[in-house]
């Protein structure tokens, strides 16, 4: 679990680098709306206090289905805090009164490098999915 989590990691830290990643549940609806194909992996993010959020599930459960019904990998991550720290973003609203970009929903497409990570994360979903786990949880621990 711990090479999946590392790859999860770097794999999103090169997506980020090559402008590979589409951040927020609102981004990313739009994306598989208007670009489903060039999605290859879905990561949805939430902490204990998220799971109570009804809107937040709702979204999810729709993010879910379309991503089943047009095969992109999907991975439930929890852990906030390192996934923001991952990726360089303010857990909270900056000095400038910017607000963080919403973490819970995050597309990776087609990345030119990293093809490697990419499988591991993908084989991990792919293991998960004939255990009938069709989405698997990966917990991110903070450094």
């Amino acid at each position: 679990m711990e090479t999946v989590r590392e790859a999860l990691e770097e794999l999103l830290v090169a997506a980020q680098r090559q402008n590979c990643l589409t951040v927020g549940v609102y981004e990313s609806a739009q994306l598989m709306n208007v670009d489903p194909d060039s999605v290859v992996l879905c990561v949805l993010a939430t902490d204990e206090e998220d799971e109570n959020d009804v809107a937040l599930q709702i979204h999810f459960t729709l993010i879910q289905a379309f991503c089943c019904d047009i095969d992109i990998n999907i991975v439930r991550v929890s852990g906030m805090r390192r996934l923001a720290q991952v990726l360089g973003e303010p857990l909270s609203t900056d000095s400038n009164a910017n607000e963080p970009r919403d973490l819970h929903c995050i597309l990776v497409t087609n990345p030119q490098a990293e093809h490697l990570k990419l499988n591991e994360v993908g084989s991990y979903c792919k293991e998960s999915r004939c255990r009938n786990q069709w989405v698997p949880s990966i917990a991110l621990q903070e450094c």
